[in-house]
């Protein structure tokens, strides 16, 4: 098993930032990529950005440019950096893992004030 636990949401102004990490533990060594997820009441979870073991990312066009994902694999913990934030990024925001299984933590909100 894989355990995940964020932090970092909260309130922010548009035009701010936020930074959310994601500490893993349990089974870690069986974890190949990580991942951001956004989830609001108007969709359905979607990706927002994905790292791989050997580093690779990709992002959600709506965020390109805009957020960052970094892994420190000396901690187990993924970071979502988030800079000039929109009213459109708020959402809770949900940590993945793909290991044996998909793992998921609790979540954490980002409200963006306009």
């Amino acid at each position: 098993q894989v355990q995940l636990v964020e932090s970092g949401g909260g309130l922010v102004q548009a035009g701010g930032t936020l930074r959310l990490s994601c500490a893993a533990s349990g089974n870690i060594a069986t974890i190949s990529t990580m991942a951001w997820y956004r989830q609001t009441p108007e969709k359905q979870r979607e990706l927002v950005a994905r790292i791989n073991s050997g580093g690779t990312t990709n992002y959600a066009d709506s965020v390109k440019g805009r957020f960052t994902i970094s892994r420190d694999n000396a901690k187990n913990t993924i970071y979502l950096q988030m800079n000039s934030l929109r009213p459109e990024d708020a959402g809770v925001y949900y940590c993945n893992a793909v290991g044996w299984y998909n793992y998921w933590g609790q979540g954490t909100q980002v409200t963006v004030s306009s």
